[in-house]
């Protein structure tokens, strides 16, 4: 290469990064022009007493967004960007403080980061139930649970908080789970027992056989707890996630152990108030019915215009043999043939709980 040529592309290099350095100035005026219009937004919320947090708003930009999006950059890149900004923008009208259930590194920490951005209040709980409890008391805004895994099913102690509480489904979260086992050197050899929650265990079983089967394995509250104590004895090893081996300094000894690729964790944000309706929605009722011939039937059969996505059953815990039955419906309670459905169950149902409608979930992670 000539000594001229070598000149011509250092000096458009130059060009092309000057060029770089002016569009991150725009950037960052339009980034500080919509900063000043959202504090004006939270003026008008205040003055009109309205909720702080929309997800339906919040799907709605980044909907119109990734759609209008012609590339080359990436929409998911695009709504990773967007959620921090709008996360940024809420904690300018004012501080969003989320309860989730702890403590950092837990995948509902990590929930939580990806849907709401690092810019929220995030208060990590001990359990499901001080989740709850600290939104009904109104220590947080809104409180993230998981809910159901591909791999494992329901989370039943979530359920069982759903039918007991006066909150509602406000939202839901969709992560892509991948499991890490973790340690201080990094070396496989020196696991001489694993800890970690027993969904991620039985998440990775497979591998867990095939690699590790004579290793013990310690059953703690959480993937993060298993992180924190790995931290303390060279022998452990923990089953948790990517944030957790950077959160605590531990070694990656093997990543994406999980058995299944497409392991999925659907989380729900719960809150005091019900959501707007965005035009792809869900709806999650909760009903009991007579222990009686047909009486499933009959009570199905109310539903037979809207279209069902999910059933699970439950004991009711009150009665032998009695059961709770928890339905997701395809749309928004507002919409009148959905309304009607689920008022048409009443007449069959010895109760009924509609536990919230919300914007669809988009598969993160």
């Amino acid at each position: 290469m000539g000594k001229d040529n070598s000149n011509d592309i250092n000096a458009h290099l130059k060009d092309c990064r000057n060029e770089i350095d002016g569009i991150d100035n725009e950037i960052l005026s339009i980034l500080n022009r919509r900063a000043n219009v959202v504090l004006e937004v939270g003026r008008i919320k205040v003055a009109r007493n309205e909720a702080f947090y929309v997800p339906s708003r919040e799907k709605q930009v980044l909907d119109r967004l990734t759609q209008n999006n012609k590339g080359p950059f990436p929409n998911n890149a695009l709504r990773t960007i967007m959620r921090e900004v709008m996360s940024a923008s809420l904690s300018l009208e004012k501080p969003l403080k989320i309860a989730f259930l702890g403590p950092k590194a837990t995948f509902t920490h990590l929930a939580c980061i990806k849907h709401f951005g690092a810019s929220a209040d995030m208060l990590p709980k001990r359990n499901i139930t001080d989740v709850f409890d600290s939104v009904e008391r109104e220590k947080a805004m809104l409180g993230i649970i998981p809910i159901e895994n591909t791999t494992e099913g329901i989370v039943t102690h979530t359920l069982d908080m759903l039918v007991s509480t006066d909150l509602k489904i406000h939202a839901e979260i969709m992560l892509r789970i991948s499991h890490y086992l973790l340690n201080i050197s990094g070396d496989i050899k020196d696991v001489k027992k694993i800890y970690s929650h027993p969904q991620p265990t039985a998440q990775c079983k497979n591998w867990l056989h095939k690699n590790l089967p004579d290793v013990p394995i310690i059953d703690v509250d959480s993937t993060a707890r298993a992180a924190q104590l790995v931290c303390d004895d060279a022998e452990a090893g923990a089953i948790a996630s990517e944030y957790a081996a950077q959160m605590y300094d531990l070694k990656v000894v093997e990543e994406r152990i999980e058995d299944l690729v497409n392991n999925v964790t659907r989380f729900l944000v719960i809150s005091k108030e019900y959501g707007d309706a965005t035009g792809n929605d869900k709806t999650s009722i909760m009903f009991s019915i007579n222990d009686k011939v047909g009486a499933l039937y009959e009570t199905l059969h109310c539903l037979r215009k809207v279209n069902l996505t999910k059933i699970e059953s439950r004991p009711s815990k009150k009665k032998a043999w009695e059961y709770l039955f928890f339905i997701d419906i395809d749309g928004h309670y507002s919409d009148p043939k959905i309304k009607s459905s689920i008022d048409g169950l009443k007449a069959h149902t010895t109760g009924l709980k509609v536990l919230g409608s919300y914007p669809k979930g988009q598969l993160e992670g």
